[in-house]
Order: C-alpha cells, then sequence, then structure tokens
C-alpha cells in the first residue's frame, strides 16, 4: 500500500516548527530529510525513523516496524499530535545521523 499525499501533508505540518524539512517521493512512499540527513520515512501511511540511539531514548517504548519487505527495522512515531515532541526527537537524532553521500558525477 503506497502512503497517501494527505498523510505527508499532516507530518510536514506537524514538523513545521523545523527548518530544512525536506522529502522525496521513492515507489509510493517519501523519504524525509531533516537539514539534508535522512531522518526516516512515511511507509505505508506511518511514521517511521531510523532506530539510533537517540531515538531509541525518545521513544523508549516506540515499537519497531518493518518499512518494506527485506528493509530493516525502523521506530514507529505513535504520537504525530505532539509538535514539540516531534521536533526534539528530529533535533536529537541529527548528530547520529550518518552525512549524505556525495552523488557520482
Amino acid at each position: 500500500m503506497a502512503s497517501s499525499k494527505t498523510y505527508l501533508d499532516f507530518v510536514l505540518e506537524q514538523l513545521s516548527e523545523l527548518q530544512e524539512i525536506t522529502y522525496r517521493a521513492m515507489m509510493g512512499e517519501f523519504i524525509l530529510y531533516y537539514r539534508g540527513k535522512i531522518v526516516g520515512g512515511i511507509y505505508d501511511d506511518r511514521l517511521l525513523v531510523k532506530p539510533v540511539c537517540a531515538a531509541k531514548a525518545c521513544l523508549p517504548d516506540a515499537p519497531l516496524a518493518v518499512p518494506y519487505e527485506g528493509a530493516k527495522a525502523m521506530l514507529l512515531v505513535e504520537n504525530l499530535e505532539d509538535r514539540e515532541q516531534l521536533a526534539d526527537l528530529l533535533r536529537a537524532m541529527y548528530e547520529e545521523l550518518p552525512a549524505p553521500r556525495k552523488k557520482k558525477s
């Protein structure tokens, strides 16, 4: 099942406190970036984030979910109503996320 643009718009609105949130559509789903680094994505109308230590600390009870068959498990963000908590989560994760790969010319 592909994710809806409506759900993407809702998540982006909830993250509107943060600057530099971008996304890229990929095979019916959406990859989310914060300040150029991949933080997670929207898969089957669920917000999933990379399970870095900071994310686990911010979301200690978050279940793991697989975004698609064959992928590594990610943390399911269940509370999308708390904008401040979402912004804090992404800010906390930022330093642990890998730098973007250089594009080959």
